[in-house]
């Protein structure tokens, strides 16, 4: 059975404000695998930063490859100026033996740049680096290099790898064919500083088909930010790679990335033509950190940051326009957590060390579903901030619900997690407008995406992914949108793997909050797909829509059985949630829509002002069951359809599926004269 819903948009007002495009942005985080997966290395621990793994003193994700009885494997410091550390191997003659280390990793068909960074005995005259099929043993690539020095060198050379294998081992050793040496006190020792295989399809270390599809999503902005960024020193992420510093990631675990710092992260915003957002560690750091920052990035050569930037090969300034001062600091997972009075006056510090760098800059401040919070803030700093920032996560615990909840009751309380964005949004809106002195501040909602289960407790397949979750967010983005006066950056978290949010997925690790990274179980890790959240994302930041238009749909509602006291109603919530626009000429109207039921809806459409000409261009995001998700199996289930109805069809009756998402274009050739942008 079918409700009944009417849609009507009143064409002849468009609003005086339009909509930023930062709005569709979207976030990049060291974050457990997020950065493993965007970045095109297929191998870890290229610096032998872990420790010894399961091999006694080979590192981490390495283990010996050698038929030697006494072959010997030990860590030992760097190569100069390098971090992490080496690996050494020690050969027997006697034994005859091949030896060296490999590593477990998934490989695509084509060809790879191999580097090593080592040093041997002198009659050790060249190694052999293979790839080969663990599970048929065949080979799929193999060169050798020679070694022509005692010290440390680096060397390169090209790989082919002859077919894609999913379960790949890569090797570097000594053959057993290599001519032996008589025993002797320093002989058969091989040292490796660095080993890396890089795809030569890759954009900017960046996996090809990562940025391809993150084109695709439009995002406008690009957010480097995190919990991880309270406690990371941007200086140990620029300069020649193999020189920068290993860090822990003191938020997350394990090694912050020092192949994507800052200067990766702006070519890659510019190879999406997106503007980046760096938000600065006031954890750790301080007010003079941050102004080398904003220097690095933006100061001419004839300053000492923008100076070392030309050095390292950049020689005109970034002109990074927007920073964001503070990550969460009111969480105590966050380093450098704070009151809200001190954290206020540590940004009028940064702000004011940040501006004599660049007094151009756009500050965004962070902010708190608490308004207690945004109140401190803005009293103290508001007169020198542009944004106040917000998180907004929803989760089953503000429902006292849990995974033993009927799924019908948890999917109503993910539809009505927008209910809650709108709160947060008006709630703190009022703040920022209580007092004429920070009126001017708008809203940058940095991160958002739904949460399901508390922090500590996410084990299995990840709800995110649903067609629920789309839902959800889409209808995240329709209130957003309908703020879109004061709301004007938006951040979906997060943009590759990472914790369970990632919109973009590469194989299938899940990100267990409590264990940290569980590996995939597929067999399918170079698989690279969109989570139902990443079609709606993409459909909405790919329409051309400038100027809100007042809408109201009459429909169904539905309720959600909480078991916890709420500050918003949440017994009769509508079934549709929809919201429309005009672009700037005036000559099309956009409309989304988005049913939250259980339901089939039948929608009519009625516009004021605009008179559709031919044909609806109809975008569609819908499935069989809300908890339906795309995987590595099957990674296009839920995908967006197009299609072309007449534009009369719109005035009766349409039918809209369950738990589906859609945007609906009419266009006009008299626009101008019906309501159209004047």
């Amino acid at each position: 059975m079918s409700n009944q819903a009417t849609i009507r948009i009143d064409c002849s007002q468009p609003s005086g404000h339009t909509v930023n495009p930062y709005l569709f942005g979207h976030f990049v985080e060291d974050i457990r695998d997020h950065m493993e997966a965007m970045l095109a290395y297929p191998l870890k621990d290229m610096d032998f930063e872990s420790e010894a793994g399961s091999t006694a003193g080979v590192a981490g994700s390495w283990y010996a490859f050698t038929n030697g009885r006494n072959t010997g494997y030990a860590l030992e410091a760097s190569a100069p100026k390098h971090s992490g550390r080496a690996q050494r191997i020690r050969l027997l003659s006697d034994d005859e033996a091949y030896a060296g280390i490999a590593q477990r990793t998934a490989l695509q068909e084509g060809m790879y740049t191999v580097k090593l960074v080592a040093r041997a005995s002198v009659e050790l005259t060249y190694i052999i680096v293979e790839a080969v099929d663990r599970i048929s043993q065949a080979r799929l690539g193999l060169e050798r290099i020679g070694l022509d020095s005692h010290n440390w060198q680096q060397y390169e050379a090209g790989l082919s790898v002859s077919r894609n294998s999913e379960d790949a081992e890569f090797r570097v050793y000594v053959p057993a064919e290599h001519p032996r040496w008589r025993d002797h006190v320093s002989t058969g020792m091989l040292w490796l500083d660095h080993v890396s295989l890089l795809p030569e399809d890759h954009i900017g270390t960046v996996k090809r088909e990562v940025v391809e599809m993150t084109k695709d999503l439009n995002a406008g902005m690009m957010r480097l930010a995190g919990n991880y960024i309270s406690a990371y020193h941007f200086e140990h992420g620029i300069g020649p790679v193999l020189e920068r510093p290993v860090m822990f990631n003191e938020a997350w675990g394990g090694w912050t990335s020092k192949y994507f710092g800052t200067d990766e992260f702006i070519r890659f915003c510019r190879e999406l033509r997106v503007e980046p957002l760096i938000c600065v560690n006031d954890g750790s750091g301080s007010p003079e950190e941050a102004a080398r920052w904003v220097e690095y990035c933006n100061g001419g050569t004839d300053t000492p940051m923008g100076a070392k930037r030309a050095a390292n090969g950049y020689a005109e300034p970034y002109n990074v326009k927007y920073w964001e001062i503070g990550n969460e600091v009111w969480g105590p997972w966050q380093v450098g957590t704070t009151t809200a009075e001190q954290f206020a006056k540590r940004t009028v510090s940064f702000i004011q060390a940040m501006k004599q760098a660049d007094p151009s800059l756009v500050i965004l401040a962070c902010g708190h579903t608490d308004q207690e919070w945004n109140r401190a803030v803005l009293d103290t700093a508001g007169e020198q901030i542009d944004y106040l920032t917000l998180h907004l996560y929803h989760g089953y615990n503000r429902f006292a619900m849990d995974q033993n909840t009927p799924e019908e009751e948890r999917y109503k309380a993910i539809a009505s997690f927008p209910e809650w964005t709108r709160y947060n949004i008006e709630q703190t809106a009022g703040q920022i407008r209580s007092n004429p002195d920070h009126a001017h501040v708008k809203l940058a909602i940095t991160e958002y995406n739904t949460m399901y289960y508390p922090n500590t407790v996410r084990k299995g397949l990840p709800d995110e992914h649903t067609l629920g979750a789309a839902v959800a967010n889409a209808a995240n983005l329709n209130e957003m949108l309908r703020a879109s006066d004061i709301v004007q950056i938006g951040s979906f978290s997060d943009l590759v793997n990472g914790w369970l949010g990632g919109c973009i997925r590469v194989g299938d690790y899940y990100a267990d909050q409590y264990c940290g990274k569980l590996p995939g179980w597929s067999g399918h890790p170079l698989t690279v797909y969109g989570t139902p959240t990443y079609e709606v994302m993409k459909l909405y930041a790919g329409r051309d829509i400038s100027r809100l238009l007042p809408s109201v749909a009459e429909c169904g509602t539905f309720s959600v059985r909480s078991g916890r006291p709420a500050p918003i109603h949440l017994d009769a919530l509508p079934d549709l949630d929809t919201v429309a626009f005009t672009n700037e000429s005036g000559d099309s109207v956009t409309v989304f829509t988005v049913n939250r039921s259980l339901q089939e809806v039948k929608a009519s459409f009625t516009m004021h002002g605009f008179e559709a000409d031919g044909t609806v261009v109809v975008y569609e995001i819908s499935g069989e069951s809300e908890w339906e998700i795309n995987s590595v199996f099957a990674p296009d289930r839920i995908a967006c359809k197009v299609s072309e109805v007449p534009a009369g069809a719109w005035a009766e009756n349409w039918l809209l599926r369950p738990a589906s998402v859609y945007a609906l274009e009419f266009r006009t050739g008299s626009a101008g004269r019906n309501g159209g942008v004047r």
